[in-house]
């Protein structure tokens, strides 16, 4: 086996890694059962993710890269935007089994292809357009159900629903502005300013009710951060080893991590409807990456040979 062979087997490794850490996470949660506000969730999920991202740095030897920014302001939008989602996301995960919000948070690449061309003015042409639609089409084929039982026993997974619809918005919005920050700033600088500032937005909640967490749901919390934090890790690292087009499909292992976790611990069985949205969303965004992959191969091709041959 080459070298890059196994470079890009072990960032394809950490990739893998970093999605089950993100689906423990989101177990972690749930396993809390609404009873801490979610403010104080993000909290717990932001604060003790810096000691992990911090140790992380420190290790890879970016630590005094990564605290220096020219964008603070930069980082406090998109740790709002940022915050907003992951907020979202943690009340849809207290009302909507877990296979089911993961399905419905493959919806954010869909709306990030959409949001880069009307803030960034991204072409999108043909192909990716059909293939954000194929996408769209998947995630109303999860949501049907739930759209239909508002102001029934159910109504409370349709509103969790459309929360997490709103959610993965608000996260295609935020990664539409770690585009503009990447742009000068360093990833791991993203990452660890967006743990600052979601930690402090979390705090702003403290006068709407927070709680003494009793001592499982305050390990639950604790490890939530902890778990975040490896994953976070594990993902930023994965992109130093393989290219993004080749590791990006893995983030649907997910799917198969929330469904085991669900099952086992939450007695969640994915319905019919729930995994033929999901994947009928996969196979759009897999569509999409190795659309990018080859109009990325073609222009490379294309700048080589423009170049002189000495």
């Amino acid at each position: 086996m080459t070298e890059e062979r196994q470079r890009t087997g072990f960032g394809i490794s950490l990739k893998i890694g970093a999605v089950l850490c993100f689906t423990i996470m989101g177990a972690l949660i749930k396993g809390t059962e609404g009873r801490v506000p979610t403010g104080e969730v993000v909290f717990f999920r932001s604060f003790f993710a810096i000691p992990i991202m911090i140790g992380w740095l420190a290790y890879v030897g970016q630590l005094h890269e990564g605290v220096r920014t020219s964008r603070p302001f930069g980082h406090m939008w998109r740790g709002f935007i940022g915050t907003t989602a992951m907020g979202l996301m943690f009340t849809a995960l207290t009302l909507l089994p877990l296979p089911e919000v993961t399905a419905l948070q493959y919806a954010t690449p869909l709306f990030i292809t959409i949001l880069a061309a009307i803030l960034l003015g991204e072409r999108i042409r043909l192909f990716r357009m059909s293939a954000v639609l194929i996408g769209l089409v998947g995630v109303l084929v999860v949501l049907y159900p739930r759209l239909s039982g508002f102001g029934e026993a159910g109504g409370a997974e349709s509103l969790g629903a459309l929360i997490m619809i709103v959610s993965a918005v608000a996260a295609a919005l935020a990664q539409v502005q770690v585009r503009r920050l990447v742009a000068t700033e360093r990833p791991a600088t993203v990452a660890l300013y967006f743990s600052f500032s979601s930690t402090l937005y979390a705090l702003l909640t403290l006068p709407f009710g927070w709680v003494v967490p009793g001592g499982m749901d305050a390990a639950l919390l604790i490890l939530t951060g902890l778990v975040g934090g490896v994953g976070q890790g594990m993902l930023s690292s994965s992109y130093r080893y393989a290219p993004a087009s080749v590791i990006a499909p893995f983030d649907y292992a997910s799917i198969f991590f929330a469904t085991a976790l669900g099952m086992i611990f939450f007695d969640e069985v994915p319905t019919r409807t729930t995994l033929l949205g999901a994947a009928i969303v996969i196979a759009a965004g897999i569509l999409i990456i190795w659309r990018e992959r080859k109009l990325g191969m073609n222009r490379a091709a294309s700048r080589r040979a423009k170049q002189p041959p000495f």
